[in-house]
């Protein structure tokens, strides 16, 4: 592990060109979308606001034009999610199928799966969940109890899934489970391409400090998948999860989550900001930037082919601290006490974000377990 595998990379002026397109689009959709539902970013959800992104191909665009996509480079997809995060579109309907499900089906699925799944994934009108932490095993995946057995031609699957963000409004999971038993933890596991509208599934949202509904229990009882749910190569699950996990982790979702905050603060702050604010403001800014280029310097490997694992674990980490700091520092900086109800923009963003922000470093992968993995890479462990 070494700093220098952060290297800078530039987005190539071909990607960046398309930065404009995107300005112009989300000025006429988001035009009378208010500040407080822009602090939920890729937490809001909108599905037809996913189905006219993939009107317009940006969603999947980095699949193959014969599935359905665009055939896009990474770094231009990056510019596209990053403008949808700086103006806290609602995106959360496809982003996971288009930050994981779609690259893991390309990846990994049969043809069968790819034309059944992909096209639609492309055009935002099929939605993935991912079924990873489970109860007592938390972001411990090579811990987790679910279980498939084979049946002649067919899975049952019986278990639990907790935290699944979207679980109740997506079409389909992608769940890690045990299909066999090992000596070793990482052994034995495989992915499914679970349809959730089968019969032996039951999803129970969870409420959050808001009132909302993001994450969800997942209840597997006697679930009969056939064959072909299988995705990638039985027991070979744990390489397959975390190949995905460096998508999941690395991407500008894991330090602008409280973007929508900053740019309400800086408006209440003003053009005449005292020495403090200007400070902690200017400090945002240096660690916004050094997120950003870190973020691409995973984006240029993944690119590469490569699997960056402990890096998109820094970048997560680090996000997560920077997403969790805002709110705590803009209460310091500003007169206006937060407000769930009513009160100016600034006030209800604040008080939204305050709620929310102890829930960063739980999604993607907690602090424990990404620390764990960023020792690995230092030779600690």
């Amino acid at each position: 592990m070494s700093i220098d595998q952060f290297k800078y990379s530039r987005i190539p002026p071909e990607a960046e060109a398309l930065r404009v397109e995107v300005r112009a689009f989300l000025a006429e959709a988001l035009k009378d979308y208010p500040a407080v539902r822009r602090a939920d970013s890729w937490m809001g959800f909108d599905a037809e606001f996913s189905r006219r992104l993939g009107a317009k191909g940006w969603v999947g665009m980095a699949l193959p034009k014969r599935h359905g996509g665009g055939e896009a480079s990474p770094f231009a997809r990056y510019v596209v999610i990053e403008e949808l995060l700086a103006a806290g579109a609602p995106v959360s309907a496809h982003w996971f199928a288009d930050r994981q499900s779609g690259p893991q089906i390309l990846h990994y699925g049969t043809d069968a799966q790819k034309e059944r799944h992909l096209p639609a994934i492309c055009r935002g009108e099929q939605f993935f969940c991912i079924g990873m932490s489970e109860p007592n095993s938390g972001s411990d995946l090579a811990s987790i109890k679910t279980r498939a057995r084979r049946e002649g031609d067919k899975w049952v699957v019986n278990g639990q899934k907790v935290w699944t963000t979207n679980a109740h409004r997506s079409h389909y999971m992608i769940a890690l489970v045990r299909t066999g038993e090992n000596s070793k933890r990482q052994e034995g596991l495989s992915q499914f391409i679970i349809d959730l509208s089968l019969p032996g599934i039951t999803i129970r949202p969870i409420k959050d400090l808001t009132g909302a509904e993001h994450f969800n229990e997942v209840f597997f009882d006697e679930l009969v998948l056939d064959a072909d749910a299988l995705i990638g190569t039985e027991g070979q699950g744990w390489g397959q999860v975390t190949a995905e996990l460096a998508f999941e982790r690395s991407g500008p979702e894991r330090f602008l989550s409280s973007i929508a905050l900053l740019h309400t603060l800086i408006d209440a702050v003003g053009r005449s900001p005292d020495a403090l604010q200007s400070k902690e403001i200017g400090r945002f800014a240096a660690r916004l930037v050094t997120l950003r280029n870190m973020s691409l310097a995973v984006t240029a490997q993944l690119a590469a082919g490569n699997n960056p694992a402990w890096e998109a674990s820094v970048v997560k980490d680090l996000g997560a601290v920077f997403e969790q700091e805002i709110p705590e520092v803009a209460q310091l900086l500003c007169e206006l006490p937060p407000t769930v109800q009513g009160g100016s923009d600034h006030a209800q963003v604040l008080a939204y974000l305050t709620q929310m922000a102890p829930s960063f470093s739980l999604r993607g992968g907690t602090r424990e377990i990404l620390r764990g993995i960023i020792a690995r890479g230092l030779g600690l462990r």
